[in-house]
């Protein structure tokens, strides 16, 4: 775990990427504002959580980190023992984790449950969705408090590691850090205005059976309608039971899970 910091004092606001080894976009926009050390308003803490996955480039190397929450420092997993540390980096930390998706382009976020700090920076980050996972968040980061979590994009895209830096920045001011407002908008986003972001719940997992081919129909946020086929495995066509959203929906994201059934349950204002 590398740990950077901006500004004197004692940190109460933080950015992690890298806690998944193959997604790059969050340590991208990490060293890029360690490079520009801009002045801060108040101490920030930016973390790349996983070198070691990061320099093999796979998602994990023991267990899934974003799994692993809170840690044990005396496992024996890699990501176990880092789960403790940055748990214990984190504490009184309002936080920002960087991730990036194979299922959908444009940025969202994410959080627990939508409480005061959902709504106090989410409607000043370029997004214009945010997901409660409130039953699906057991062992992942998004547990801890004050903590938001961001899909940037495409996993490895150059559009993914630019929207990581410019969340990044916008969630820096919405938390006091950075007083100048964001200048540019990150490649991608969407034309969301604060006060204008769609809430979703996740409401369950879509099952995915072993197939050599599959093809998804369904659109991310996209209402699916009743007996409307949103997906094929090998020839086998899936169709919804009842009206849902589909969130983080894909042919290959997941091995088990086509993604996720979700209810829209309002507006963020």
């Amino acid at each position: 775990m590398r740990i950077h910091q901006l500004g004197d004092g004692v940190p109460e606001v933080a950015v992690v990427g890298g806690i998944h080894g193959d997604e790059p976009c969050g340590p991208a926009a990490v060293e890029r504002l360690v490079a520009e050390s801009p002045d801060v308003e108040r101490p920030v803490k930016l973390i790349v959580a996983n070198e070691e996955a990061l320099e093999r480039g796979v998602r994990f190397v023991d267990e899934d980190l974003n799994r692993a929450f809170p840690g044990d420092a005396d496992t024996g997993s890699l990501e176990g023992r880092l789960a403790s540390d940055l748990a214990r980096e984190l504490e009184g930390c309002t936080t920002l984790a960087l991730h990036s998706t194979q299922s959908y382009a444009e940025p969202f976020a994410l959080c627990d449950t939508v409480d005061e700090i959902a709504r106090a920076v989410v409607p000043h980050l370029p997004v214009d969705t945010l997901i409660e996972t409130d039953l699906f968040t057991e062992g992942r980061l998004i547990e801890h408090p004050h903590t938001v979590e961001v899909e940037c994009g495409l996993q490895g895209s150059d559009d993914a590691a630019e929207n990581a830096y410019w969340l990044t920045r916008a969630f820096l001011s919405a938390t006091g850090a950075l007083d100048a407002p964001v200048a540019d908008e990150p490649a991608g986003a969407s034309d969301a205005t604060p006060g204008d972001v769609d809430v979703f719940r996740l409401l369950q997992p879509v099952g995915k059976p072993p197939a050599e081919e599959y093809e998804v129909f369904a659109h991310n946020f996209e209402r699916v309608g009743t007996g409307e086929r949103f997906a094929v495995a090998d020839g086998e066509t899936f169709t919804a039971d009842e009206p849902f959203y589909p969130v983080l929906m894909s042919a290959r994201g997941y091995t088990d899970v086509f993604g996720y059934a979700a209810e829209k349950v309002g507006t963020l204002e």
